[in-house]
């Protein structure tokens, strides 16, 4: 499993398993979400994205299945 460093308001930790396209998204809320089927480019976007949290939600959120 690999921890990326992410600067966000409102995303605290992310984690890929490039394995299996795993993303973990721990937020600063203290909710964490798990998908699946997710591209290591895709997982690479939204921690480079200069608002994170905001690609999140437009790219991350609505284009994977949340298993958790």
């Amino acid at each position: 499993m690999q921890e990326f460093q992410v600067s966000s308001k409102i995303i605290k930790s992310v984690f890929f398993r490039p394995e299996d396209g795993q993303l973990y998204i721990r937020f600063r809320n203290g909710e964490e979400r798990q998908f699946t089927g997710v591209p290591r480019k895709a997982a690479l976007a939204m921690v480079k994205a200069p608002s994170p949290g905001q690609h999140y939600i437009e790219h991350i959120r609505t284009q994977f299945e949340r298993v958790a």
